[in-house]
């Protein structure tokens, strides 16, 4: 898929009506400058979800999404950035640059592009090879371990399972004879070189599984081994240019159609796990290839489905992958089902030894993962105990803290105080205390900041959006070093890159270039009616802010050489003095 160029990217925002789009998916009423509406992304009873047409952006108070007019259309099409500007062109009749004229202002992105579609194309010629040395001598054993596991030949085919054979260069001479550099397979990973120099095939004597994006083009490889001693049991290609572990579901691109059409999607850990279910029609089916769940993965998921049937194994170690899994996913929106199968199964053995009826049956029987974590929780415990309750509630809250939707908090709180004997107005404080300070800290985690959003951070912000000019010169006020420690940093860092833009595409700009959290939280003070504060006492107040963190440096380096001995250190001190009495003038100035 094209890379868009950013002028053509700019000229579709000024095209685009972002109240024309909203108003096809959301009845809009016009609230002063803005208009007001249902939230799409969450139930609600009174409109709460606003419409700025001036700046390009929505924002709803009520659930905190926001963004531009493309983050409307990625949200409620569940379509990724490129697919939004395609859709958003067609509605407006603009026609799409050719894709050798991707670049444009962006020429710097060109070699990227040029180099992840020769990977590609290596991916390509690799599974191919794969799948010839299965279906040959070599790869008989290979057939016979995948026939003993009950895969059968057409799901071979579907899945483009091959065989890796045990010689050093086997697919190298493959690759190099099709006319592919040795450096580019390297940086494919399909080739290693070793601490000698030589230059070797990563995958030898393995069971190879290829590993797709959800569009169904091969980025990676997975490698089981073919004998009990070889180690690793799984060999994954690294990451590369094409190829994100935390980034890709296993036969998302196989399903995804299922998924959508049936309204689940039933996770599993596994290639083998996935295949079965996958080959029996038992229900669509994606993995996670036995790694944590990722926010990337979920986010991916979400453009096809919200409700998630998690069928991990029944051990320990599947057990505590499920719950991780199950509280981003809760903590993505999603409702979360959770199937426990006997000791020792996982879904591959489940379903080749009780077949797919009776693993159909488990999932129809699977249990709300809320429901199931709080009888997990409360397993052992005495409610007549305070301590027990205290440890209950404890555990419960943080992952109460997680649940995005307000009803759904208040319902778990419910159920949370009805098994634990404990009053639910109390429960339901304490989760919605913690659900506040969980956001704080999200904010802050995803800002890159020591601290919360300054009063003055929120007054910048606002007048980017709506005193565009007279802000950012407030900020062109502002050295680096006055960002230093600021939530809002990367934001304004941002804001500093835009300075010769046009000012009216700057605020949707800014959205598009931000992190999906990031857009939300800017959104959300830019929906404000009121400023927090006009631009250039914001800067100001940035401004003295840091001086006041240096002033406090000096004075704790003065305290620390007075500690050590004024006589030894006198000149020390003196021009330590001497700074921190112009850093006093330099506030005193400003204020």
């Amino acid at each position: 898929m094209p890379l868009f160029p950013q002028h053509f990217i700019d000229d579709l925002r000024l095209q685009a009506n972002i109240v024309q789009v909203v108003q096809e998916y959301v009845p809009l009423k016009r609230a002063g400058a803005t208009f007001k509406g249902l939230c799409p992304f969450h139930s609600e009873k009174t409109p709460s979800f606003h419409v700025n047409p001036d700046k390009g952006f929505f924002h709803c108070f009520g659930c905190g999404v926001g963004g531009d007019v493309f983050k409307f259309l990625e949200l409620h099409e569940k379509v990724g950035f490129q697919d939004a500007v395609r859709m958003l062109a067609q509605k407006f009749g603009l026609s799409l640059p050719e894709e050798s004229e991707a670049g444009g202002d962006d020429a710097a992105a060109r070699p990227d592009a040029g180099l992840r579609e020769a990977l590609l194309k290596v991916h390509e010629v690799a599974a191919a090879f794969f799948r010839e040395e299965l279906a040959g001598s070599a790869g008989a054993r290979a057939r016979q371990q995948l026939k003993d596991r009950a895969v059968t030949p057409e799901t071979i085919e579907q899945l483009g399972l091959g065989f890796a054979p045990g010689s050093r260069e086997g697919l190298k001479r493959g690759l190099l004879t099709q006319g592919f550099a040795e450096g580019l397979l390297l940086q494919s990973g399909l080739l290693v070189q070793r601490d000698n120099g030589d230059v070797i095939d990563r995958f030898r004597n393995r069971l190879m599984v290829p590993i797709c994006r959800d569009t169904g083009s091969v980025v990676a490889f997975g490698g089981r081994s073919m004998d009990p001693d070889q180690v690793p049991k799984y060999l994954n290609s690294p990451e590369t240019p094409i190829y994100s572990k935390g980034r890709t579901l296993y036969g998302l691109n196989l399903t995804k159609a299922g998924v959508r059409k049936l309204g689940y999607a039933v996770l599993v850990e596994g290639y083998f796990d996935f295949a079965q279910v996958f080959q029996t029609q038992a229900a669509p089916v994606v993995a996670s290839c036995g790694t944590a769940l990722t926010p990337q993965q979920a986010q991916l998921l979400r453009r096809f489905t919200t409700k998630v049937v998690l069928s991990y194994d029944p051990d320990a170690a599947g057990q505590s992958a499920a719950a991780r899994s199950c509280e981003l996913l809760v903590a993505e929106g999603f409702d979360v089902n959770v199937v426990v199968l006997d000791k020792g199964e996982d879904p591959d053995t489940f379903i080749r030894r009780k077949g797919a009826d009776q693993y159909r049956e488990r999932l129809r029987g699977s249990r709300p993962y809320l429901e199931y974590l709080l009888d997990q929780a409360a397993t052992g415990l005495d409610f007549g105990h305070p301590d027990s309750q205290r440890r209950f509630l404890a555990r419960m809250l943080a992952v109460a803290a997680h649940i995005p939707d307000a009803a759904a908090r208040d319902q778990f709180a419910d159920r949370i105080a009805h098994k634990a004997r404990i009053t639910e107005e109390v429960v339901r404080a304490q989760i919605r205390k913690a659900a506040v300070l969980r956001r704080t800290a999200l904010t802050t985690r995803e800002l890159g900041s020591l601290g919360q959003l300054k009063h003055a951070e929120k007054g910048l912000i606002w007048g980017l959006f709506h005193n565009t000019r007279v802000a950012l010169d407030a900020l062109a006020e502002l050295d680096g070093e006055d960002l230093d420690y600021l939530a809002g940093r990367e934001v304004f860092e941002m804001a500093r890159s835009l300075y010769d833009g046009p000012l009216d595409l700057l605020p949707s700009a800014l959205l598009q270039r931000l992190s999906t959290v990031n857009a939300q939280l800017v959104a959300s003070i830019a929906a404000t009616s009121s400023p927090p504060a006009p631009p250039l006492d914001c800067a100001r107040a940035l401004k003295r802010l840091r001086w006041e963190r240096e002033r406090g440096a000096i004075q704790r380096e003065i305290d620390r050489l007075q500690e050590m001995g004024a006589d030894q250190h006198g000149h020390e001190i003196d021009a330590l003095w001497h700074r921190k009495i112009g850093l006093l003038h330099r506030i005193e100035e400003l204020t």
